[in-house]
This record gives C-alpha cells, structure tokens and sequence, in this order.
C-alpha cells in the first residue's frame, strides 16, 4: 500500500528512544524526510546515522521541553532544515510515578508546561503552513491512563488526559482543512520505559523483574507486550495520505488491555 507520504517532512518529538525513535524510523522508511528532537545529542546522532544507512533522510535538534526557549531552538531547526513540517507527532517523556494525592504541585505545573504547553506553542508554530498546503498531520502520543487510570501514574493520567481535550478541540478548529488530529494511545509497548516502570514495582514489592512482567503480561489479553514497530507502524499509518478521513479520534494500540468498549 503506497501511504502517499513520500518527500514530506516530520518533526518527532521525544525520539530519542522508546516509542518516538520507532515513529521516526517508521516515517523515514516510508520516505518521510524527519527531524529528531531531544536531549540526547550522542543518541539522536546514532539514530540519524541508522535512518540514513536505511537509506531514509534524517535530521536531528538537542532541545528540552523542560526549558521554554526550546520551542524557538524547534521551530528554527525545522524551518532550516526541513522548510516546513507536514506531520508533527506530539511525543513527550513520561512523567516520574507515583499516586496523585500525595504530588507536589509545583512537580505537576513543571509536567504540565513540559507535555501540554510546550505541544501547543509548537502546534501552533507549524499549523499556518500546514493550512497554506491543505494538508497537514498532528499526532500525540498518549497513554492508556486517559480511559483506564493507570495505578500509580497519577502526574501521567492528569497531564495527558489534558491533551485530550486539546487534541479533540483543535480537530474540529482544523476540520476540513486537510489537516487531521488525533491521538494514538499506546498499552504496555517493550521499550526501556516499560522496564524502568516494571522495576520500580519490582523494587517496592519485593518481588523479581519477571515475575512483575509476567504479572503484567496476564493482564493483556494478547499476552504479550507490544513491540515498539507495531506502534511506530500504526502511528505512520494515521500520518498517511491514506488516513485523511480519521481525525479527533483516541486510537489504542493496547493488545485489548483497555477493559472499557
């Protein structure tokens, strides 16, 4: 199936590693010209030297969302590097654990300008010329804490459920534009994320790293944690040509764990 994707451009957020170097290396493969964005300039140097060994283009900017000038360092690699963007995926870091009664406010403000505002002043960079083509593609990573609170991740369902609403509003500003919104909520995909989480129950509980994974494993109804290409793949689709009548939706890439229809 030809996506109709070839020669357009991407950024990928937070694609350094984890489900954000998969999106970008399943772009790039498709023919999309990406730009990598992070704080791991060594890492996104490798994963740039992996794409175009592929023979896919690739390009990458140090950036911390952390930081609010890094929005401007963004926007400026992008419009030097790539001209404009035509598909922007919203991907951020995930927040640290723990039950959302006993956070510290000032760490929620600090994630919610990190994952929420930060995504919006960027949005908002790239959607002229994405109107100006008649085509553009914004997709942000989620979570499956935004339908089915996910224990002890209290920070993460808060601030991703935000976006949300984002992504749903701004869909239907951009309605008929040619420009679609979405959100692609991932379950328990295999990257190092995953395993940082397992251990931490792992650690609090006394129990082995295995036995924590098997646990968990028992849980989806494929019985197995999802690979990260399965993700990227099905986040390059809804970025296709092919996907332009899918829009304000929360797609889930979850093996069935999400229990609610």
């Amino acid at each position: 199936m030809d996506l109709g994707i070839q020669k357009k451009t991407a950024l990928v957020m937070s694609s350094s590693r984890g489900l954000g170097e998969g999106i970008a290396k399943s772009l790039a493969s498709e023919g999309v010209h990406v730009l990598l964005s992070g704080r791991n300039k060594d890492r996104l140097s490798e994963i740039v030297d992996e794409i175009e060994a592929a023979g896919g283009q690739a390009d990458f900017v140090v950036a911390d969302l952390v930081d609010p000038s890094s929005v401007n360092t963004i926007q400026l690699a992008a419009r030097e590097l790539l001209g404009q963007i035509d598909i922007f995926i919203a991907n951020t870091g995930g927040p640290p654990p723990g039950i959302i009664s006993g956070v510290d406010p000032n760490s929620l403000t600090k994630q919610l300008e990190m994952m929420v505002v930060r995504i919006v002043e960027l949005s908002s960079k790239f959607i002229p010329d994405m109107k100006a083509a008649g085509w553009g593609r914004i997709l942000a990573i989620g979570s499956s804490g935004v339908i089915q609170p996910i224990p002890n991740l209290g920070i993460s369902n808060v601030v991703r459920s935000a976006l949300v609403g984002w992504t749903k509003s701004l869909s239907n500003d951009l309605a008929g534009s040619g420009i679609t919104v979405n959100m692609l909520l991932p379950g328990r995909i295999h990257t190092k994320r995953i395993d940082e989480l397992d251990q931490t129950v792992a650690d609090k509980t006394g129990q082995t790293l295995e036995s924590v994974r098997q646990a968990s494993k028992a849980t989806i109804p494929v019985g197995r944690y999802g690979r990260v290409e399965e993700f990227a793949d099905t986040a390059t689709f809804i970025c296709s040509d092919r996907a332009g009548y899918i829009t304000g939706s929360l797609i889930r890439c979850d093996g069935g764990l999400i229990k609610s229809v």
